[in-house]
């Protein structure tokens, strides 16, 4: 089912961990939905290069199977790890921040800006009436810190 012009249900719920069920509640769908439409605003900004979907909505066996936090927002259906072939996450993420985008968490994830490596994951507000916090992010072996 296409969310959006480049993004469909089936690609923000993929996981490799088909002995779960992934399957997204209403809520979750809508988040998703909203999450498409704003990676459809990323891909412009990006001149249209393609996203390469790894990880977007995951159920709490999912999420659990992966050692992930409930409170991480792949659970509503809010955020996605992605990559960008021919760019680096850093070069994503700086991309992103110039263009002014509403993101609620922007994060270079166990990515080298030099030998490049890792994902880019973003996300929307949990809620349709959030607000962005617009958090940039680095995360990798060294721990978490502010993007700069």
């Amino acid at each position: 089912m296409n969310l959006t012009k480049h993004f469909t249900l089936e690609e923000l719920t993929h996981t490799s961990h088909r002995q779960f069920d992934n399957t997204p509640n209403e809520a979750e769908t809508a988040n998703l939905q909203r999450l498409a439409e704003f990676l459809e605003q990323v891909k412009t900004v990006l001149d249209g290069k393609p996203i390469m979907v790894s990880s977007s909505f995951r159920s709490k066996a999912v999420n659990d199977s992966v050692g992930s936090r409930d409170s991480s927002q792949h659970r509503v259906g809010a955020a996605c790890d992605f990559r960008v072939p021919s760019m680096t996450p850093d070069t994503v993420v700086r991309a992103i921040i110039a263009a002014g985008l509403p993101f609620d968490q922007l994060i270079r994830e166990f990515s080298d800006p030099v030998t490049g490596g890792g994902w880019t994951h973003i996300s929307v507000t949990n809620t349709p009436d959030g607000t962005p916090r617009r958090q940039a992010l680095i995360i990798d072996k060294a721990g978490t810190r502010p993007f700069a």
